[in-house]
């Protein structure tokens, strides 16, 4: 946020982010799943990110295979 960024899949750095790579190392299925969504957005877009989202019955939906 500090860069300017909407969020981290915007940022050129993001594959060698020590922050981000730290919070996905980390127990849990969210962690795995916020990791998908920065992925999906950074290479589908916001829009296609929130048109898939709208889909869900719940936080943690699942991506078309593309």
């Amino acid at each position: 946020m500090k860069k300017g960024y909407t969020s981290c899949a915007d940022c050129p750095e993001l594959q060698g982010c020590r922050t981000l790579n730290e919070f996905y190392t980390k127990n849990g299925y969210k962690y795995k799943k916020y990791k998908q969504a920065i992925e999906f957005i950074g290479q589908n877009g916001y829009p296609a990110f929130l048109k898939i989202a709208d889909t869900w019955t719940n936080a943690y939906g699942k991506y078309e295979n593309k």
